[in-house]
């Protein structure tokens, strides 16, 4: 696939905006490239957005092309202090859906309290990388199943990863698990990023919970990383999880931002854009 969506003249050449994959958008002025549009499947079937461009109407055109390619539901995620990039994808139709709050968490246990935390007496705690790859993905798949039942797993930070077709669990080593008997019964992901390691998941089995193995799976992570030297790590909570943000606020973590996520739920010929009044 390889075709000329749409024209729009920002400078000396037109922008031509050509859909070059299924899920790939590129913006060309003259002999450069001036954006790219990219869409990214969740594990849930939720289409997510990201437009990179040098110019407001170069944005507003890939994000035509895109609106017109694919079905809706979409979905994007903003920084919520990025008020040019909110107000780019509201042009385009897009309204916030949920807020996730981003926390700065300390590992040292003499600041989260967390260094006599250990998990109840019948289960242990797997270190990453050591947990065996199967009962993993299968645990995974049943939590999943739980969250989708339960609240839904639209509720949870919108991570978009390239994965496999069917595959929801991308990396097994950065996954450690709660374990009873045989059995897998909770789980921690962090994500060992460049800048901050990133706590992507902590969730126990339904008929698991309020034992304090998430607690104590959150004292193993941050634990391991204190060790490491790295003196924190990050995180996300959807607003509306009471729950975790007591969690992560009990330990002494510390609210520094948050992202939205931004839906467009209907389908429109051309999306409204603003104009400027006549003179």
């Amino acid at each position: 696939m390889n075709f000329v969506h749409s024209t729009s003249g920002t400078g000396n050449h037109e922008a031509v905006v050509t859909r070059v994959s299924d899920l790939q958008w590129q913006a060309v002025e003259g002999d450069r490239a001036v954006g790219r549009g990219d869409a990214s499947r969740r594990p849930d079937g939720r289409l997510f957005l990201s437009i990179d461009a040098w110019h407001g109407a170069v944005f507003d055109r890939i994000a035509d092309a895109m609106l017109a390619d694919l079905p809706t539901p979409l979905y994007t995620v903003v920084d919520e202090a990025d008020h040019d990039s909110r107000s780019a994808w509201e042009r385009a139709g897009f309204t916030t859906a949920r807020r996730e709050w981003g926390y700065l968490v300390p590992t040292d246990p003499q600041g989260t309290g967390l260094g006599s935390v250990r998990p109840p007496s019948d289960l242990t705690i797997v270190p990453a990388g050591e947990a065996e790859e199967g009962p993993l993905r299968a645990l995974d798949s049943m939590i999943r199943d739980e969250v989708e039942a339960a609240v839904g797993w639209q509720t949870m930070p919108a991570e978009v990863l390239p994965r496999p077709a069917g595959s929801t669990l991308l990396d097994p080593s950065k996954y450690a698990v709660a374990r009873h008997c045989d059995q897998y019964v909770g789980l921690v992901r962090v994500a060992p990023l460049t800048r901050q390691p990133r706590i992507g998941l902590i969730a126990v089995r339904t008929e698991w919970h309020r034992r304090g193995i998430a607690r104590a799976m959150l004292a193993h992570a941050l634990g391991s990383l204190h060790r490491s030297g790295t003196a924190s790590a990050w995180a996300e909570v959807n607003e509306s999880n009471a729950a975790a943000t007591a969690l992560f606020e009990g330990i002494g973590a510390r609210r520094v931002g948050s992202t939205l996520e931004l839906v467009r739920r209907w389908r429109s010929a051309t999306p409204h854009r603003a104009t400027e009044p006549s003179t």
